[in-house]
């Protein structure tokens, strides 16, 4: 079969990890090919909500802090290109009552790499950011260097980026499979055509477990909710007045931002409700048990910003069995490199896990990723 196409690598998903991968790739002066299944950007998988979290106190594990650093250097290079703001910068709060691991391990990840933070307990806490209503023997720790990210501007950003480093990217056009050819390339078939490239990058989201058995089980899709209430005493709840914070509590992990593009304070809570799903088949629709879960919360721990619902909007996180990434080349086929499983904590990394992966299926990577390789599962 004569391929429409041939490259020298093709990227499926051009969402937050794709897009940045297709840029990084094309700028070092590969012929590459982005295939996106839905729009870009779009609101069908987890790149999407109109803020995303970025933070340099990293409770998940200290071995992040080196892929943030170079995250934030790369969000600004792009902010730069682009002419475009990416980061905003708020602050950023991790807080849980005393001995809990999200402050124990933000407090950790910034002591072992000298990140400039304070520890505030509840009340210093409310006193500072008046947003907050924390219990008094809490503890949170502040980092001023957190703040958001805007990821549909991201996408779009690296998209032209890559666009104009001479990438040729396709949108509605869904990868139906892949195989390896003869010579060791790949050939991906779509309802559009048919492509070859010498190497092969899925960034599929919440689809890549269907494109690569090794995923199996250990990329798995889940439900998420987020709302966006309007605050009762909306300047508490700005950008310059309310930093972006990760709470623990007994209800669960919660997290949110300031008030941006929606007249709303934005929260989730991790594994919203516990549904893992079928990415082509599930409930997109929030319902009123949705809203209950959220308002209840912030009713609780920040009262002044839960008035009236501004919005509710789903998507999907796809979780490792350990919630840290998945990045590396498949086990039988080296060129075929896959980011998978950011377990929706990822975002904030997405330029550097497109350097990452252009590294990968390019011939090695100096960044340390040894934690996030495929075999951690067998």
């Amino acid at each position: 079969m004569n391929a429409d196409s041939s490259h020298d690598v093709i990227v499926v998903g051009v969402g937050g990890m794709g897009s940045a991968t297709t840029y990084h790739l094309a700028r070092r002066g590969l012929d590459v090919l982005g295939l996106e299944r839905y729009d870009i950007p779009h609101t069908m998988g987890s790149s999407h909500g109109i803020t995303r979290i970025i933070r340099r106190a990293y409770y998940e594990h200290p071995s992040y802090i080196p892929l943030v650093e170079r995250a934030y250097d790369l969000w600004d290079d792009l902010a730069a290109l682009s002419n475009r703001p990416v980061i905003h910068r708020t602050g950023s709060i991790d807080a849980g009552p005393p001995d809990d691991p999200v402050f124990e391990g933000s407090l950790r990840s910034c002591e072992e790499h000298d990140i400039p933070h304070e520890v505030l307990r509840g009340e210093e806490l409310g006193e500072r950011f008046p947003g907050y209503r924390l219990p008094e023997d809490y503890r949170a720790l502040y980092q001023d260097d957190g703040g958001f990210v805007v990821p549909e501007q991201a996408i779009i950003a690296h998209t032209q980026a890559a666009q104009a480093e001479g990438a040729e990217i396709h949108a509605r056009t869904r990868v139906d499979g892949w195989t390896e050819t003869s010579s060791g390339g790949v050939r991906v078939e779509t309802a559009r055509g048919t492509y070859e490239a010498d190497r092969l990058v899925l960034a599929a989201g919440a689809w890549n477990q269907e494109l690569a058995d090794a995923l199996e089980g250990v990329a798995v899709p889940e439900r998420q909710v987020l709302a966006w209430l309007q605050p009762e005493s909306p300047d508490l709840f700005e950008p310059a007045n309310f930093p972006v914070w990760n709470l623990s509590v007994p209800e669960g992990r919660f997290y949110g931002l300031p008030v941006y593009d929606v007249p709303g304070m934005k929260l989730g809570r991790y594994h919203h409700r516990d549904e893992q799903v079928d990415p082509d088949d599930w409930h997109r629709d929030p319902d009123a048990e949705d809203e209950r879960l959220l308002r209840e919360f912030a009713e609780r721990y920040f009262p002044e910003g839960a008035g009236p619902t501004m919005g509710l909007a789903t998507c999907m996180f796809t979780n490792s069995p350990d919630e840290h990434f998945i990045l590396d080349t498949l086990p039988d086929h080296p060129q075929v490199a896959v980011g998978a499983g950011f377990s929706g904590h990822g975002f904030k990394f997405a330029s550097v896990v497109g350097e990452v992966l252009a590294d990968l299926v390019t011939g090695g990577t100096d960044h340390p990723i040894g934690m996030f390789r495929l075999d951690r599962f067998e």
